[in-house]
């Protein structure tokens, strides 16, 4: 079984940066690209950023330049590195890896953006 364990949600005034982590077995991190989707209240699951396993990126519109996803191979997770925090990114962020033609999904981890 597939397991994304999350980290480094919390809160944070508007302007401010987090860091959220995802990290998960060796033999599937190698091979699967990964993502993050995230939820807001009353509103429907987003892609936020994804990478493919040799790096290559692609980012929502409203989080270029403000948001950059990257692989630590040694470790075997995925980090989404946030900046210049809006009170609109507020969610629930999750962690995704895509397995064969489906995908396996974390727990979540919350981040509130304070105005």
């Amino acid at each position: 079984q597939v397991q994304l364990v999350e980290s480094g949600g919390g809160l944070v005034q508007a302007g401010g940066s987090l860091r959220l982590s995802c990290a998960t077995s060796g033999s599937i991190y190698s091979l699967n690209t990964m993502a993050w989707y995230r939820q807001a209240p009353g509103k429907q699951r987003e892609l936020v950023t994804s990478i493919t396993p040799g790096g290559t990126t692609n980012y929502a519109d409203s989080m270029k330049g403000r948001f950059t996803i990257s692989r630590d191979n040694a470790k075997n997770t995925v980090h989404l590195q946030m900046n210049s925090l809006k009170p609109e990114d507020t969610a629930v962020y999750y962690c995704w890896i895509r397995v064969g033609l489906g995908g396996y999904w974390g727990q979540g981890t919350q981040v509130t953006v304070s105005s």
